[in-house]
């Protein structure tokens, strides 16, 4: 990496797919910041949080990962507390990028939603996905514009990840077919760790009831620049308090990539993944801007569960890198800045 201190950080939260059984778990009672913030999370679902923390926790979940009463607020959980971690160190965002749930967390950390009101609208939304169709998600290693022949029947495009990177998303007979069609076409894909059809029409049905529940919350214009992976661009005022905007993100395509693009060409970044999995990372690092030198990218956790310890040396190595960065000392004491308000 070459002249660091030009750089302004992004922080990248990622989305739905990147949750995996005991993400971040090593940090959990480790890392005071990372731990309230979790618990913040999950407090306030209750007898549901607790029961998600269990089964976080546990070797053996009682429920899996892939359902929504553990991924969405497990994920929002992690992806939250890992953005309060990193700004404990000192570090001072420039602009907040999100995938899909992430963009969520992001708009927490950017003041958009109080803490309280965003834990309440993903629990409402949890509850009403029950009541759609089982569906899910195929990661495929194609461009967007050559899948074309595969939607239909409720199989949309979910999400342009990067140049080769899409994400199709439908019911699930549809995209059973949709799977068996790329499989004797000879094509690269990988089914997301998820039983519901987001980013598609799928989801239709929900978004009246959610915006009647977003117009009740007092929303704010981002404190930070709050890159939207559905608008490709930084959060006007306007669009930050519309809840027509935030109730119909569950049924809009996430165009990561193009959104990428526009962070990158607004300035030299240091791209840091405040999240499970390094998906974000992986695709940040086959930009053009990071390959040049220009921009670089940071991963704050392990690809996957690798351990307690792993968790922890992978975070200590980013916090160290950090710091540098910011011109923190490495021993900062971990708390929370002062300017920025508990949400």
């Amino acid at each position: 990496m070459t002249e660091p201190h030009r750089r302004s950080v992004v922080l990248m939260f990622p989305g739905t797919g990147a949750q995996h059984p005991q993400m971040a778990a090593g940090l959990y009672g480790h890392e005071a910041v990372f731990t309230d913030a979790v618990d913040s999370v999950l407090a306030r679902l209750g007898a549901d949080g607790e029961a998600a923390r269990a089964d976080w926790l546990a070797e053996r979940p009682v429920v899996p990962m892939e359902a929504d009463s553990r991924s969405a607020p497990l994920l929002f959980a992690v992806d939250y507390a890992m953005g309060r971690l990193v700004e404990s160190w000192g570090v001072r965002p420039a602009a907040y990028l999100g995938h899909s749930m992430g963009e969520f967390a992001a708009a927490v950390l950017a003041g958009v939603f109080r803490l309280d009101d965003a834990v309440r609208l993903l629990w409402e939304r949890v509850r009403r996905q029950r009541t759609t169709p089982a569906g899910g998600m195929l990661a495929v290693a194609a461009a967007r514009e050559e899948l074309t022949g595969y939607l239909g029947s409720g199989v949309v495009v979910g999400a342009v990840n990067a140049p080769r990177h899409t994400v199709l998303s439908g019911p699930a007979g549809p995209l059973e077919a949709v799977a068996r069609g790329l499989t004797a076409d000879g094509r690269t894909f990988r089914r997301l760790a998820t039983r519901t059809p987001y980013h598609s029409p799928a989801l239709a049905p929900l978004v009246a009831e959610t915006e009647a529940l977003v117009r009740e919350l007092p929303l704010a214009p981002p404190r930070t620049p709050l890159y939207s992976a559905y608008t490709t661009r930084p959060l006007g005022a306007r669009e930050a308090t519309s809840a027509a905007f935030w109730a119909g993100q569950p049924t809009a395509p996430v165009l990561f990539w193009p959104t990428l693009e526009r962070v990158l060409a607004d300035g030299d970044r240091l791209l840091v993944e405040a999240g499970p999995a390094q998906s974000l990372a992986v695709i940040a690092r086959g930009h053009r801007a990071v390959r040049s030198g220009r921009s670089a990218v940071v991963a704050t956790l392990p690809p996957r569960a690798l351990g307690p310890e792993e968790d922890r040396r992978t975070v200590g190595a980013a916090r160290e890198l950090l710091c540098r960065q910011a011109g923190v000392a490495v021993g900062h004491s971990g708390r929370l800045p002062v300017e920025l308000p508990a949400s």
